[in-house]
């Protein structure tokens, strides 16, 4: 019967020797250096340092993971030169590459002091420890590729980072891609990393699709962008966010709202981000009614200062001061943005008053104004005729706040005396400015020069911006309507000619207006709008309508050298006229009429304007690059001064 016990070994001497074995238990940690572990997890981060000087002293070597964690601790505690106190500390002891710890424990110290200059900013440092290292990881490219692509100013130099890290062998992973994606500068780039996330396979990662959504919209490639999002078969919030970021950012306001409907439909829940996105587009496109849909959203985050000031941003601008003065009243919290775009709302909505009577507010409960907050102010001086007040604030901001004035502080006070008729007091305080003009500045100076048909002004700031942006297209029109503006038609010409032979045009009048939703889009003299039939009939209704109330066409805004007949033809068909013509077709209620318009309103739409406000009893609200005009019984919210 066999046993049911193990056979003894036949060599039993042998079985003796090797139970006599000593059993080797690895030897407990010295106790300065079990401190130092713990500190390095736990913190103080001040604590831990110190300790450093004495582990030396003592002839101990922390392990790689101690170290990391001390670094990881550095960059939220530290400073650089608490960094570079480490750096040292680990240098002093050995080839990174050889700390203890074993294989890989050197890289794995290395990698974190990489990631810890970048983080600080300190990328030359980075890439001098990079350069030293014997041996690199992807963990090692990625994180310097990644630094460098987002780094203002070296970009390229991420891209070639890229390059030498495949000629090195080592393959760029999902977060390498996503990292450098942004850096792509023109769209051949973009399409080669793009044909390279699908060679490896990375392409239909979530992380990477979103990048390249990203890097296509920077581009403005909305289809390019699109049709990577559209070939996902799985999303998640963070792609969702991209693509409405992406419409929303590239100002396609009307698609960035169609895809937050989608993505709602598609079950998921909007937050702090999307909301910010989609608010960004009702406010480029006016479109004050699916702003108002997104508030319901938003009431959800009843604490969130953030998205209430984008709120309130986007009422302002879609010139509906009523919903933004109660939303203003009824934040639970108001920071320096909220007053200030407050202060701006007003300001560009004609009410310049009330403007600087919240600013009186905003410093009555304590709230320090900051750089924003005076240009909404000197704004609302600007365009109310305020020089006096302007100069006073203009003056005041260091001495009162603190604040250096900068170009766009310049900027208004150059727009304040230029629209004051001020000229040569615009030009001399262009001179004696502390800062070299820019283009914008002498551009404000030329819209003025038009303003007051000033041509020989108008050609000395034209040829000041040509200098510092000799494409600039903007100028030349300026200079040729302010000559067209005095009836100097050859000079006219010779500033069209040359606009011709740089191949540029004009850019046409454009007005749009929201109605259902849906955004209808007006250019002058363009008729190919579905319903350009009935706008052509209601056009002639209104015009007949305010003829009897004294409405004369002011061919002089026709900037041609044309019949009368042939003028007032083409004043019929500006775009804003157009969108009023429509608006008042599906007018509802007593609910204004909103339209926006890409380029200033000239004198005869905004005498139409005005008019057709009184003949119809109706508010007509238009909003140009510059700022709001209220039309409402006859009267405009700018006193005609704009």
């Amino acid at each position: 019967m066999k046993s049911l016990f193990k056979r003894p070994p036949r060599n039993r001497l042998a079985a003796t020797r090797r139970s006599s074995r000593p059993v080797h238990t690895q030897p407990p940690p010295h106790p300065s250096l079990a401190i130092f572990s713990r500190l390095c997890v736990e913190g103080p981060f001040p604590a831990a340092l110190a300790l450093l000087p004495d582990l030396a002293a003592a002839g101990l070597r922390a392990d790689p993971v101690s170290l990391t964690r001390l670094v990881k601790l550095c960059v939220r505690h530290g400073t650089a030169g608490d960094g570079r106190l480490i750096h040292r500390h680990v240098e002093a002891h050995g080839q990174l590459s050889h700390y203890s710890g074993g294989a890989g424990g050197g890289i794995f110290v290395s990698n974190s002091l990489v990631s810890m200059y970048a983080k600080f900013g300190l990328l030359d440092d980075a890439l001098r420890l990079f350069d030293r290292m014997p041996e690199r990881n992807v963990v090692t490219w990625t994180t310097v590729v990644a630094a460098l692509a987002n780094a203002d100013g070296r970009k390229e130099e991420a891209l070639r980072f890229l390059v030498a890290m495949w000629r090195d062998g080592v393959a760029p992973n999902a977060y390498t891609f996503s990292s450098v994606l942004g850096a792509c500068g023109t769209p051949g780039v973009l399409a080669a990393l793009h044909a390279s996330t699908v060679k490896v396979g990375l392409d239909s990662d979530v992380f990477v699709r979103s990048s390249l959504i990203d890097a296509y919209m920077k581009l403005g490639d909305l289809d390019g962008g699109r049709r990577v999002f559209d070939e996902m078969v799985t999303r998640d919030l963070v792609v969702w966010n991209s693509i409405i970021a992406g419409f929303a950012q590239s100002g396609d306001g009307v698609g960035a709202i169609e895809l937050f409907m989608r993505m709602k439909d598609a079950g998921f829940s909007a937050n702090q981000g999307t909301l910010t996105s989609v608010l960004r587009a009702c406010t480029g496109m006016v479109m004050l009614e699916a702003g108002r849909q997104v508030h319901a959203h938003v009431l959800k985050y009843e604490r969130d200062l953030i998205l209430h000031n984008a709120l309130l941003d986007m009422y302002c601008k879609c010139g509906s001061l009523e919903d933004a003065e109660a939303l203003f009243h009824r934040m639970p919290q108001r920071d320096v943005i909220s007053w200030s775009t407050m202060i701006s709302g007003l300001a560009q909505n004609g009410k310049s008053a009330e403007a600087l009577r919240v600013f009186d507010l905003m410093k009555s409960e304590g709230v320090a104004p900051n750089r924003i907050t005076m240009v909404g102010v000197l704004f609302a001086c600007s365009h109310a005729g305020l020089v006096e007040d302007g100069w006073y604030y203009f003056r005041s901001m260091k001495k009162l706040f603190g604040i250096q004035p900068e170009r766009e502080h310049h900027n208004c006070m150059v727009d304040l005396l230029g629209r004051a008729g001020k000229l040569d007091e615009a030009v001399e305080f262009i001179r004696d400015m502390n800062l070299e003009p820019d283009a914008v500045i002498w551009r404000t100076l030329l819209g003025a020069c038009r303003m007051h048909k000033s041509g020989n002004l108008a050609a000395y700031a034209a040829r000041e911006i040509l200098k510092l942006e000799p494409d600039d297209q903007g100028a030349r029109v300026l200079l040729s309507n302010t000559y067209a503006d005095l009836r100097q038609w050859t000079d006219a010409e010779k500033s069209w000619k040359a606009m011709r032979d740089r191949g540029m045009k004009k850019e046409p009048g454009r007005s749009w207006i929201e109605l259902e939703k849906h955004v209808h889009v007006f250019i002058a003299g363009d008729l190919s709008h579905p319903c350009s039939d009935t706008i052509v009939q209601e056009l002639n209704r209104l015009i007949g309508r305010i003829s009897a109330l004294g409405y004369v066409p002011q061919t002089e805004f026709v900037l041609q050298d044309l019949a009368i007949e042939q003028k007032e033809d083409l004043l019929k068909y500006h775009s804003e006229k157009m969108a009023i013509a429509f608006g008042t077709m599906h007018a509802v209620g007593g609910k204004p009429i909103r339209i926006m318009k890409n380029l200033r309103i000239c004198g005869d739409c905004h005498a139409f304007a005005k008019l057709v406000s009184k003949s119809e009893g109706r508010m007509i609200i238009i909003r140009d690059p510059v700022r709001f005009h209220h039309f409402q019984d006859g009267a405009c919210s700018c006193g005609d001064y704009w």
